[in-house]
């Protein structure tokens, strides 16, 4: 089953890379709702998720040449969706803290106040995100928030498992401090953050 998919990856990279549209508009479709969820659980909500998203393919498409092939293409992508968030991260360090909306969060059971207590929690764990290093916020979501393994997470960002370890331990330790003053974080915490 993976030679078959390995095999539809080439040739769909083959027809976008001869100009064909709807070859474009197929390789989108099959990788939008996937490289979508993975900058929405790095960055969180944010009004520049859809410039991200489109930044994302727009970076796909300049350098499909570049894919040799040697990992699948669902792998090539996510790693370009990394290097957006990574370069998001790095240039938003610079820029004053705004506000976003976050989406509702469906929580177990008819209570409001349930709701709007993980509402705020997952906004409280995205402004502690903002505190950490981009390197150690991109290691801890793409692990603990996307649930991939270490080793998928150093290849998607260019680093040893050993170094994403730290970076993902440095990130729980500064949650976790950071929770130890906020209750509704610690909260979010203590039932898992995915």
């Amino acid at each position: 089953m993976a030679a078959v998919a390995y095999v539809e990856d080439i040739v769909l990279v083959d027809r976008c890379l001869t100009g064909e549209e709807a070859a474009a508009r197929e390789l989108f479709r099959k990788h939008r709702a996937r490289v979508h969820a993975c900058l929405y659980r790095v960055l969180g909500a944010n009004r520049d998720m859809d410039d991200l998203l489109q930044d994302a393919f727009i970076q796909v498409f300049q350098s499909l040449k570049g894919w040799r092939a040697e990992a699948s293409l669902a792998t090539w992508i996510d790693r370009v969706a990394v290097r957006v968030a990574y370069r998001y991260l790095s240039q938003r360090k610079n820029a004053p803290p705004t506000l976003e909306l976050v989406d509702d969060v469906v929580a177990p059971g008819p209570s409001g106040a349930r709701r709007a207590s993980a509402r705020e929690g997952v906004r409280r764990l995205y402004a502690a995100l903002d505190a950490l290093p981009p390197a150690a916020r991109l290691a801890f979501a793409l692990h603990e928030l996307e649930g991939r393994p270490m080793a998928e997470v150093a290849s998607l960002t260019g680093a040893t498992v050993t170094a994403t370890k730290l970076r993902v331990w440095r990130a729980r330790r500064a949650l976790t401090a950071k929770a130890a003053a906020d209750p509704v974080l610690r909260e979010l915490l203590a039932e898992g953050v995915r």
